[in-house]
């Protein structure tokens, strides 16, 4: 059996194969509704043989989604079709995870395919917040920034929204605090002008997603595994970087997190990013091995030998796709096939299998 579909086991969670399907957001949510759409994009991936589905970034917040079609997890009502979700993608082999975000400053923005530049009054727009009153980039709106009784705000607001995760089903959390959104706002000395307990310092500046992991961990079982998404590198000169999340990880480690998905970028827009197959591998790789916590490697593998390689050599624990999977729901299945494994298929598709049809 290949790595890639080898089981990997984080506390009472076994996940089949070591494939996830990263957070992507779907924006065809009303009021932060889930609705049929997510069923079917979430639950054909588990049809398609993931091992872990993580469901978009879903705002704990209602002003703290990107745009006004985000997924939302901010009132108990938002649980009902979760649960549903939830219990499709389980009764179809696959582990469901939920991403709880909050947009921070990239708040308030139009949808991707209408331009996706951010709203700054009228309709479907709403003050952005962030540590301090810098927009992400010239011409935005300034956001406010936050008071100390509005960070612990927030603070209970993912708390409350992991108590609902917990309601619906999820097996998995993940915390964003990576592409320029307000966790990774925080811990960026490029966003983060702040001279309080909540900036300055490292120490000063990672001190909200501390306390947000503590505050979800107050909620979260600690029998079910906690993520946190980071951006290891804002690629731009003086920002936050490769070292900066080293330091971070093993705090997080310390804190009981079980794992580091290792990304990077979003948090200026005019950094000189590199990307390319494996541009990002190194993170994880260096985070794991340096510190001893399980990574998630993401980040343009599109292919079942290279997502196999990155895993035979100790470069990380579990393998994240994102649009290779929005190319190719059954990216997993056609990779067992290529690699040689064999997964077990639905019952109402067994008969599509070749070795069946050559029968």
């Amino acid at each position: 059996m290949s790595k890639l579909f080898s089981p990997f086991t984080i506390k009472d969670v076994t996940l089949k194969n070591r494939i996830v399907i990263s957070p992507m957001c779907q924006y065809s949510a009303v009021d932060g509704f889930a609705n049929d759409w997510h069923l079917v994009h979430l639950g054909s991936r588990a049809v398609g043989g993931a091992g872990l589905i993580i469901q978009e970034a879903s705002a704990v917040t209602e002003n703290g989604r990107i745009t006004y079609a985000d997924l939302g997890i901010w009132k108990d009502e938002h649980v009902e079709k979760l649960k549903q979700i939830v219990s499709f993608i389980h009764d179809n082999g696959a582990i469901a995870g939920i991403q709880l975000a909050h947009a921070g400053r990239k708040a308030s923005c139009e949808l991707p395919w209408n331009g996706g530049e951010q709203i700054a009054s009228g309709e479907n727009s709403w003050k952005p917040v962030g540590p301090s009153a810098i927009p992400f980039k010239a011409g935005q709106v300034e956001p406010h920034e936050l008071s100390i009784s509005e960070i612990q705000d927030l603070v209970f607001a993912f708390r409350a929204a992991a108590k609902r995760a917990l309601d619906a089903g999820y097996k998995v959390v993940e915390i964003h605090a990576a592409h320029g959104y307000l966790l990774h706002e925080f811990f960026s000395p490029l966003s983060n002008k702040r001279t309080d307990v909540y900036g300055g310092s490292f120490e000063n500046r990672i001190r909200l997603v501390i306390d947000v992991v503590e505050a979800v961990q107050s909620v979260w079982p600690e029998n079910l595994p906690l993520f946190v998404r980071i951006s290891a590198t804002d690629w731009t000169e003086n920002g936050w970087n490769e070292e900066d999340s080293v330091k971070l990880a093993a705090v997080l480690k310390d804190r009981g997190v079980d794992l580091i998905d290792a990304s990077s970028g979003g948090n200026v827009p005019d950094a000189v990013i590199p990307a390319g197959p494996n541009y990002q591998v190194p993170f994880a790789d260096k985070i794991r091995n340096e510190i001893g916590i399980a990574t998630g490697a993401v980040g343009v593998i599109v292919e079942a030998k290279q997502a196999e390689a990155i895993l035979q050599e100790g470069k990380a624990d579990l393998i994240f796709i994102a649009r290779e999977s929005l190319r190719d729901a059954y990216f997993p299945t056609h990779a067992a096939q290529i690699l040689g494994d064999e997964t077990e298929w639905p019952n109402q598709y067994v008969r599509a299998k070749r070795e069946t049809f050559k029968k």
